[in-house]
């Protein structure tokens, strides 16, 4: 694939794992730290589990947008790849949060695609692309910035019907960074 059909595929993926999931007991599928050396896949499933139908449709809706950012940008196999390799490790950043005793949703992973983005398009693109993808890198650093993420681990507020862990978006924002750096680099020595 290429031209952006892995990452809308990985978008698709999401989307659907979390819609699936709503069915599910979230006590099975969020991430819990006191787990994570005996359920390891809550790395994987904790992206799938929303609290409430406002946190799921926002979630459904900000997957469309970053599966759409990445067909427009027509993002490489690669830079889906590195996305993919984000999901699990932005669930581990949280346990750098030991007061983060729970945790579900897409806004991680989902901070973790545009970072893979905007990381990719720096280093890859030229022109106004590479303008544009400066543009999301600032308005992505002054998001997790606002959000105070070394704060409270959750916030409740701002028209939300469910704690926002803004730990998760700044972990999401690393684990993307780091894996698109990563595979980058790997398709320029490739």
């Amino acid at each position: 694939m290429n031209g952006g059909r892995a990452w809308a595929a990985l978008a698709a993926l999401l989307a659907t794992g979390a819609i699936g999931a709503w069915w599910l007991p979230a006590s099975a599928l969020a991430w819990q730290a006191t787990l994570v050396a005996t359920q390891p896949w809550r790395a994987w499933t904790a992206a799938f589990v929303h609290w409430s139908p406002l946190h799921l449709g926002a979630n459904l809706a900000a997957a469309a947008v970053v599966g759409a950012l990445g067909v427009v940008a027509r993002l490489p196999d690669r830079a889906a790849l590195a996305w993919f390799a984000a999901w699990p490790l932005t669930q581990l950043t949280l346990l750098a949060r030991p007061d983060l005793l729970r945790y579900g949703g897409l806004s991680g992973v989902l901070h973790a695609g545009v970072a893979v983005a905007a990381v990719w398009l720096l280093l890859d693109a030229r022109g106004a692309r590479r303008a544009v993808a400066a543009a999301i890198a600032v308005g992505l650093v002054a998001k997790i910035a606002l959000e105070q993420p070394w704060g409270p681990a959750l916030r409740w507020g701002g028209g939300w019907d469910f704690a926002v862990a803004p730990w998760a978006h700044l972990g999401g924002v690393l684990a993307g960074a780091v894996t698109a750096l990563i595979a980058w680099l790997a398709r320029r020595r490739a």
